[in-house]
């Protein structure tokens, strides 16, 4: 079964090695992402000998013509970045498959890994489905659950995943040469579903008010290799990159974000409804690069603020000023 290999990153790597080895599939060409053409891949295209197609828009009707032109039974999407439409869906005989990390129909979208530790979920899921039109919307061939513990945090669910994706992919190419598939339409499982928005810049600021609990589950969502949970120690910014629930905290009404104790080098902070401890963080440098961070010490008493607050602040006073 030949295979047109529509790539992109440590997912691809892993899924690659798999098919590679069996001698039953065959990779016709790898497409890359055309904004940052992985170097990897470029180098598997180089050891099978197959070519490496930087395409900037692959439903361009002189790209589907190209494709075409490998005679690849099956297209296979992994971590690929454009969206697909109509005839390059229906370009390969086989269709075109994508690897998801999401249960589909739930958890359809973006960023999937860090949306499911911020909902606090117990288990996350696995799946290779068809692509159609909609956005994760195509008929499921495998799914596979896997349990979230507390010890869990983004860089351990996506280490899973990339194996998980891997291990799948294969099990349904392995299904689809052997005309064995079960397609499942996601309606007969819920007729709604879940979807996600793709994770920007300006949202991974913590809101204080939040319970300890959210506001655990938001640091572990997007600590390395994402961008961090945030929060503002006056003019700095300080990125946390481990925090953790205390046990039998008391609930109580106090000044959210107020620093009120101190554990050795963590910070007990006020949330919404008890206290949390964060035990890692890093105060940014400031603007004036000169300035010695070490000496900006966040002791008990001290308050931190998301930024849009902070901001907030400053433009009441500045018109308090103008007045």
């Amino acid at each position: 079964m030949k295979i047109g290999y529509f790539a992109d990153g440590p997912w691809s790597h892993e899924a690659i090695k798999k098919i590679v080895a069996d001698e039953r599939f065959e990779i016709a060409f790898i497409v890359p992402r055309y904004d940052c053409q992985d170097p990897v891949l470029k180098e598997w295209a180089e050891t099978l000998g197959i070519d490496f197609l930087p395409i900037q828009n692959v439903n361009q009707q002189d790209a589907i013509d190209e494709l075409m032109a490998y005679e690849a039974d099956l297209f296979v999407s992994m971590s690929f970045n454009q969206i697909l439409k109509k005839d390059i869906l229906q370009a390969a005989p086989r269709g075109f498959i994508n690897c998801h990390a999401g249960a589909l129909p739930f958890y359809r979208g973006r960023n999937i890994l860090n949306w499911v530790l911020i909902n606090d979920e117990k288990e996350f899921g696995v799946t290779v489905h068809y692509i159609d039109e909609g956005i994760d919307t195509g008929d499921i061939i495998r799914q596979r659950m896997l349990s979230i513990t507390d010890l869990d945090d983004y860089s351990t669910l996506l280490d899973t995943a990339i194996d998980v994706c891997a291990q799948l992919l294969y099990e349904s190419l392995d299904d689809i040469e052997s005309d064995t598939v079960n397609r499942i339409q996601q309606n007969s499982i819920h007729p709604v579903g879940t979807y996600f928005g793709r994770r920007r810049e300006g949202d991974e600021w913590i809101d204080w008010n939040w319970t300890s609990r959210q506001i655990f589950n938001f640091v572990r969502a997007i600590k390395t290799p994402g961008p961090c949970a945030r929060t503002m120690f006056g003019e700095q910014t300080v990125l946390i990159e481990s925090a953790s629930i205390i046990s039998d905290a008391p609930e109580y009404i106090g000044t959210t974000g107020e620093v009120v104790g101190q554990d050795k080098n963590a910070l007990i902070v006020k949330t919404g409804d008890s206290s949390i401890r964060l035990n890692k963080y890093i105060i940014e440098s400031p603007t004036d690069l000169s300035s010695d961070t070490s000496k900006l010490k966040i002791k008990i008493g001290s308050r931190l603020e998301s930024a849009a607050i902070q901001s907030l602040a400053q433009r009441i006073a500045d018109l308090e000023k103008s007045k």
